[in-house]
């Protein structure tokens, strides 16, 4: 496709988005306004589906498909890195030194906080259909939990104790289950990831349907996707030397 090409795709994809923008802005209630029809209808279905945790209701309810293509995003995301960063033929892995030094409190505070960090993080994606949190968030906080062992300063503890191998295929599974549930309430709710799990009692932590099997994929999926996503920063920043890096 040629540059002039492309600016006219551009100036007519840009100009119809823009006019959609523009309607849209214009047709919205007024500031303050009683009228909120999305509250409404989101409130009840999640009082009708069990699920305390409104937003939860929203994103593994109402909007889930929505959420499946984001969670497919951060899969081709996660993807994209991992091809990109594989040692170049210029680059070398090398074994890493030694840890430098650092302050004893700061590594009594990482490994201090590790587990702590981790179980909160499962607590937020167990819980996240009836307070606030869930399979996003829990899985960030899990994710990013674990290497707080390279925070206290051990690269080769964290190697050790973080299983990437093991991520990979969660990430794979946590995608994969979201998807397989879509199908299920295809085939027995005769509608895509429509409910097909017990509703429970609301308020409980097994309750919701669906919901909280869905929060619990994605935050498998999400904490598999931060732990393969920064192992593949840090193997280049610690493990792959270049040639201008040798030179200097």
């Amino acid at each position: 496709m040629t540059r002039r090409a492309r600016i006219a795709l551009f100036v007519v994809a840009g100009g119809c988005t823009a006019a959609l923008l523009v309607l849209g802005v214009l047709d919205l209630p007024h500031f303050g306004s009683s009228f909120h029809p999305y509250r409404d209808a989101s409130l009840a279905a999640a009082v009708a589906h069990k699920t305390s945790n409104v937003i939860s209701s929203v994103n593994f309810d109402l909007r889930a498909l929505d959420t499946l293509g984001e969670e497919t995003i951060l899969l081709a995301s996660v993807i994209g890195v991992t091809v990109l960063l594989r040692p170049a033929e210029d680059e070398h892995e090398h074994q890493p030194v030694g840890e430098g030094r650092l302050l004893d409190s700061t590594r009594m505070v990482g490994y201090l906080f590790l587990p702590i960090t981790v179980m909160i993080g499962l607590l937020t994606v167990a819980h996240g259909a009836v307070t606030p949190g869930g399979g996003f968030q829990g899985g960030v906080v899990v994710g990013t939990g674990i290497h707080l062992l390279y925070v206290a300063g051990s690269y080769r503890a964290l190697e050790r104790a973080r299983p990437v191998g093991l991520a990979e295929l969660g990430e794979a599974v946590g995608a994969g289950a979201f998807a397989c549930m879509g199908i299920a309430g295809a085939l027995a709710a005769s509608s895509f990831l429509g409910n097909v799990l017990p509703l429970g009692a609301f308020g409980d932590l097994f309750s919701s349907g669906s919901v909280l099997f869905l929060s619990v994929a994605v935050g498998v999926e999400v904490a598999s996707a931060v732990v393969v996503l920064l192992a593949q920063f840090l193997h280049q920043a610690v493990e792959v030397t270049g040639e201008e890096k040798e030179a200097a």
